[in-house]
């Protein structure tokens, strides 16, 4: 079975779930708005479905299918405890690019 990061490592799949952020969609739609073959977003959907990351309600012979925000939850929170590493590298960056204004500056009114 592929992992929650398999499934959004694909861009097709990352799309899907953009798509079903605004709303559940039947997989009508999102065939047509990715303009994909029915056999190759139905695919997709079966991958998001088994990692949990989106339900599937049945109406008559229609899917719809809807977006699950727990799982991305989760993956956030776990990214959380990275984010200090991108956050120091900014800090930096924000110290340096104050040192050469500073330094344009002085040697400016030089």
């Amino acid at each position: 079975m592929m992992t929650t990061f398999e499934a959004l490592a694909d861009p097709t799949r990352r799309r899907i779930l953009d798509l079903l952020r605004e709303r559940p969609r039947l997989v009508g739609e999102l065939v047509d708005l990715l303009e994909a073959s029915q056999p190759l977003i139905s695919k997709h959907l079966r991958v998001l479905r088994e990692v949990g990351l989106v339900n599937v309600r049945q109406d008559a012979q229609r899917r719809r299918y809807e977006l699950r925000p727990e799982p991305l939850a989760e993956i956030d929170a776990w990214l959380k405890t990275y984010r200090y590493l991108w956050e120091a590298r900014y800090d930096r960056l924000e110290s340096l690019l104050e040192e050469l204004q500073e330094k344009e500056q002085k040697h400016g009114k030089d």
